[in-house]
């Protein structure tokens, strides 16, 4: 009898945890939770945000790592730094529940972007100010508030990384300090992968990946916290991303600039040839008129169509914010073109202008573009397109700068240096490791506000290395407002933004059994 109880008592005590509590109770527990620590919340996201993380300074990020090793240890998590040599370290963690069958792996990503201090409303980066409002629609500085204080939503926290993607550390450690408090089990074992150098293309996650299998394994669906919210500032599920290839394409004239008055008419222009080569990439619709460069498009499923339909139209307001009159393809749905391949033209190089311009003819002309990927097509594919429609413009492409027998062959030449990047990744939307995060999120929303559900992040991540490397199921929970000046000057982060994010990471530590 006595052994009885016993397997009972432990049987039961297991069932526990599986045992998730009602939505509405948990929105309500958080809401009191925000209400009486959200000063302490920002506090604790101005002293992380005050620890400089540019991706290259490789000293500045393991502080970073040292920092969230010991916030998530005191949270009761097991903490360690994967190592790859010369590379920037990966935070893993492990926080398990007992009796749980199922292991959620949530990731966000703790380096940020380089800085140009001359070109923020605040020189100071890494000195986080608060704003009553965006800058950009009158906000006044304001004092940070005292222990106990409220807050604003409509609040903005001004700093390198403050949206991208020191927020989700945040949010995540106040819904575990919110559920200690109130006594809320976990539904999931819980695992942690912190990466250091997503803002350089995370060369080093496949290693890491490789060399750590075994802690991998076990994973049900990975959680990315990255990336802004839909326009609409409604809760938002991606459910893949874009990839990315690029390349840079240098054309050159003479083998030295030449004075625009003895030889201009005379000697090929550089910056002239540029411009032809690039405007026969598009039409003047948005088009990419390279030969096949859609032909290995995957389409949308008919219930991925459907998801995107019933998303709210945004794209007149996001004209009107952008000051934009017209937008590509004759106003095309913005989140139609984020399906599709895009190619882009993100810098220009040919002399000088301005003050500094000169009386020149130039030698040589740079562009440098980068090419977003959806799903069915392959980097190094998408790179001999571009290259193939160059050759047929005439140009002799080389590796290298051209020698002097080179010029001598050759009227056009194109130096072409690729940068071949990683492919797209999807996850079905109907999968069934993610339709639990789906109904708590839907449920804790309450009728408030409708969870959009689109197929993919317009923005690109390495993501290709999950759903193929390990072939595991993946979702992308975003939190961050969309006008949040990523990877730009004042970049900036709006508290009820953040306040949601402490939502929805609770909503990821209890979701109910599949």
């Amino acid at each position: 009898m006595s052994r009885f109880l016993t397997v009972a008592a432990g049987l039961f005590a297991s069932l526990a945890f599986h045992i998730t509590l009602p939505a509405d109770e948990l929105a309500n527990q958080l809401q009191q939770y925000k209400n009486a620590n959200a000063a302490q919340i920002l506090g604790h996201l101005r002293e992380f945000m005050r620890l400089p993380n540019v991706s290259a300074d490789q000293d500045d990020v393991r502080e970073n790592a040292e920092y969230i090793v010991e916030q998530f240890s005191r949270r009761g998590a097991k903490m360690q730094l994967l190592e790859v040599p010369a590379a920037n370290p990966v935070v893993y963690g492990e926080l398990p529940t007992r009796g749980a069958q199922r292991t959620i792996l949530i990731y966000a990503h703790f380096d940020g972007q380089p800085i140009n201090p001359a070109r923020w409303s605040s020189t100071q980066p890494f000195e986080p100010r608060l704003y009553s409002e965006s800058i950009l629609q009158g906000g006044a500085p304001l004092d940070w508030p005292a222990a106990g204080a409220a807050i604003q939503p409509q609040w903005r926290v001004y700093g390198r990384s403050a949206s991208d993607d020191k927020a989700p550390f945040i949010a995540l450690l106040a819904a575990l300090d919110a559920m200690r408090q109130y006594d809320v089990p976990r539904t999931s074992n819980i695992k942690f992968f912190f990466d250091g150098e997503e803002e350089i293309g995370s060369p080093h996650m496949g290693r890491v990946l490789a060399e750590h299998a075994d802690k991998f394994q076990d994973v049900d669906l990975w959680v990315f916290c990255d990336g802004p919210l839909h326009q609409s500032r409604q809760p938002t599920l991606y459910f893949g991303v874009r990839g990315i290839t690029a390349l840079e394409i240098t054309l050159y004239g003479a083998n030295r600039n030449l004075h625009s008055g003895h030889y201009g008419n005379w000697a090929p222009n550089p910056g002239l040839m540029l411009a032809r080569l690039l405007s026969g990439m598009k039409d003047e619709n948005g088009k990419v008129t390279i030969k096949g460069f859609y032909d290995s498009v995957q389409p949308l499923s008919a219930a991925e169509q459907l998801a995107l339909d019933d998303v709210p139209a945004i794209d007149d307001a996001l004209r009107d914010e952008l000051g934009l009159s017209q937008t590509e393809n004759q106003n095309q749905a913005y989140l139609q073109r984020m399906q599709l391949p895009s190619l882009n033209i993100r810098g220009l190089q040919c002399a000088t202008v301005g003050t500094s311009a000169r009386n020149i003819v130039p030698n040589q002309a740079t562009v440098s573009i980068d090419v977003r990927l959806v799903k069915g097509n392959h980097p190094v594919g998408m790179l001999e397109l571009v290259e193939r429609h160059v050759q047929q413009q005439g140009y002799w492409i080389t590796r290298r700068p051209p020698s002097s027998a080179d010029r001598a062959a050759h009227a056009q030449i194109a130096q072409v240096t690729r940068d071949v990047g990683y492919p797209a990744a999807r996850t079905s939307m109907d999968h069934p490791a993610v339709q639990p995060l789906v109904r708590r999120l839907e449920l804790m929303l309450g009728g408030q506000q409708r969870l959009l559900q689109i197929p993919s992040l317009g923005g690109s991540l390495p993501l290709y290395l999950v759903t193929e490397g390990q072939r595991k199921p993946l979702v992308i929970l975003p939190m961050a407002n969309h006008d949040n000046n990523q990877h730009a000057p004042d970049e900036n982060l709006r508290l009820g933004n953040l306040m949601y994010g402490i939502d929805a990471m609770a909503a990821v530590l209890t979701m109910p059994p599949e």
